[in-house]
């Protein structure tokens, strides 16, 4: 008989190790999944807006099928413990920020207290202050006339009336 593995081994195996950052990410997704009744996404009908590249957004991978990849995991750079999620088929949302901790916990203790506790004590939950985002979108590759690799036109500079990548464009800038 072959065990399955639990989501949130999954979750680990995945990321690499555990941790309290991974724990968050997962409680994430099964709130998301709990409020939402969303499950996996096989191709764009959930997204997840992170505002934060730390350990959680792995399990918010594994979790709700939400990938760069497919367009619908989307980087908002706020640096905040603060997931988004938003379901096509029905126009539901929810935006998922974590709580600050009261009290000293090791790292052990923080994430079984991450993953044993109710969402709603650690997660500020609200709808997104911003609309749902638009479907991934295939952009046209352009050369880039200084090092000669391709980027997606919307990623590409005119400069001195040539055609550069984000990597060769001289950002012109006064100092404020």
């Amino acid at each position: 008989m072959c065990v399955k593995p639990t989501e949130w081994e999954k979750a680990v195996e995945f990321h690499g190790h555990q941790c309290p950052g991974l724990a968050i990410g997962y409680k994430a997704a099964v709130t998301a999944r709990e409020k939402m009744g969303v499950r996996f996404s096989v191709d764009e009908e959930i997204v997840c807006v992170t505002e934060n590249d730390a350990c959680g957004v792995d399990a918010i991978q594994v979790m709700t099928g939400c990938s760069m990849g497919k367009g619908n995991l989307i980087y908002r750079g706020t640096g905040k413990m603060a997931f988004s999620f938003f379901n096509r088929r029905n126009g539901e949302s929810l935006r998922l920020i974590l709580k600050p901790f009261e009290g000293e916990m090791n790292r052990e203790e923080r994430q079984a207290y991450i993953l044993n506790a109710q969402a709603e004590e650690i997660f500020q939950m609200m709808k997104p202050s911003y609309e749902l985002p638009e479907t991934a979108r295939l952009f046209t590759s352009v050369v880039c006339e200084v090092c000669g690799e391709n980027a997606p036109e919307h990623k590409i500079r005119l400069q001195d009336g040539k055609k550069v990548c984000l990597d060769c464009f001289k950002d012109y800038g006064r100092g404020w």
